[in-house]
């Protein structure tokens, strides 16, 4: 893994087309027969009063049948490869002994504290949070199995706004503390990588003694 970070609905109209309605004219005298020319123009007028109104029922019409066929928004699903950012560990029925050396990073849990870490490492050594450690995993995003490779500065971004998103304990506080961002580089995506990883770690060495995560 490298170190380091829908579909747009159009909005619905705001109102339906409206077409004007012209005004009745108010009483008039009666008038002699108007002359031929006189009648077609009145005649005109009509044919164009009923096409206003014609095209303002098909205009709502088109304008409801929009609004009935719009998809609604897309919601966020539970499976974890549905792009939601974890950041609360899932206890295990059965948690494994530790410490457990040789671990790969697919095989990095949620909240997992790592002995002399090494984001760029191929294995680590995950020890008891209460032990000496140098880093843990505070927060991880999964993408779809099915998506493409998003890019080197997307992947970047991702695993930034996971970290944004980690919730840390008061513990945290009682150490000097630094971000740490990992995310599948072309290769490893090709393989099946689809998770960003956000790590807390220290400079400092082995002395974190607790978990920062709630």
């Amino acid at each position: 893994m490298d170190s380091q970070e829908q579909r747009r609905i159009p909005p619905r109209p705001a109102a339906p087309p409206a077409a004007g309605f012209p005004k009745a004219a108010g009483p008039v005298a009666p008038a002699a027969d108007p002359p031929v020319k006189q009648r077609r123009a009145v005649s005109t007028l009509l044919k164009a009063v009923f096409v206003v109104v014609l095209l303002g029922v098909v205009g709502g019409l088109v304008w409801l049948a929009n609004w009935l066929g719009s998809e609604p928004p897309a919601t966020s699903s539970s499976d974890p490869g549905s792009g939601i950012v974890e950041t609360s560990p899932t206890p295990l029925a059965t948690p494994p002994a530790l410490p457990r050396e040789g671990v790969t990073p697919p095989d990095y849990r949620l909240g997992d504290c790592f002995k002399d870490f090494d984001p760029e490492a191929l294995r680590s050594t995950v020890v008891a949070c209460d032990a000496p450690h140098s880093a843990q995993l505070v927060a991880v995003y999964r993408y779809p199995g099915s998506d493409l490779y998003p890019g080197r500065e997307a992947l970047a971004a991702k695993a930034l706004e996971a970290c944004q998103a980690a919730k840390l304990a008061p513990a945290a506080n009682d150490y000097t503390l630094n971000f740490q961002r990992a995310y599948p580089s072309g290769t490893s995506w090709d393989s099946g990588d689809r998770r960003v990883d956000c790590y807390v770690t220290a400079d400092a060495g082995n002395v974190i003694n607790a978990s920062v995560l709630p």
